[in-house]
């Protein structure tokens, strides 16, 4: 075990030392592709601002009107007919639109019902099944200018509910239901 902590603490210098030696050998001057990557970086840094706070604003109006808690209320009876806990549902409406937000609801199911319970599975399966798709398209899409992203969107809201139906039916049969 302690050869693989060392392995892992040297792997990732390793691989920079090398792709450094690989472009002075082939002559690139990677001092100066690295300084021009950093100004890049820096660029998109600035230009996904404005897309990252409209996107953090609308979850915290969304959340602090209380239309969270009336959506939730109004679907909760069609997930229980269908066996599917109420306590992550939040879980599953946020995560396509918050990764932070998702991981504080994952933290505060788990510290509730324990991380064995049948909850507290479904939730971390459930954070690691889906993705930000909304906060994917607004901020890169946004920081290189595609407007068009219907398509992109609807895919990505497909792949998200293919995962919070799979996360559901896998748990559900690893391990029982709730």
């Amino acid at each position: 075990m302690e050869f693989i902590n060392w392995l892992s603490l040297a792997l990732i210098p390793f691989i920079i030392a090398s792709i450094l030696l690989y472009g002075t050998l082939k002559k690139v001057p990677t001092y100066e592709a690295f300084v021009e990557g950093g100004k890049e970086g820096i660029q998109i840094a600035f230009s996904i601002i404005p897309y990252l706070v409209g996107m953090l604003v609308a979850i915290t109006v969304f959340r602090a009107s209380g239309a969270m808690d009336f959506f939730m209320d109004q679907l909760k009876p069609v997930f229980s007919a269908i066996g599917i806990p109420t306590e992550v549902v939040p879980l599953a409406l946020i995560r396509p639109i918050s990764g932070t937000a998702a991981l504080g609801m994952t933290t505060d199911l788990i510290a509730v019902y324990g991380p064995d319970s049948f909850i507290g599975r479904l939730a971390a399966v459930m954070q690691g099944s889906t993705d930000t798709t909304l906060y994917v398209l607004t901020v890169y899409f946004g920081a290189v200018g595609i407007k068009k992203m219907g398509d992109a969107l609807k895919v990505g809201l497909l792949a998200d509910l293919a995962g919070i139906i799979a996360s559901v039916i896998i748990v559900t049969l690893l391990f029982g239901s709730a």
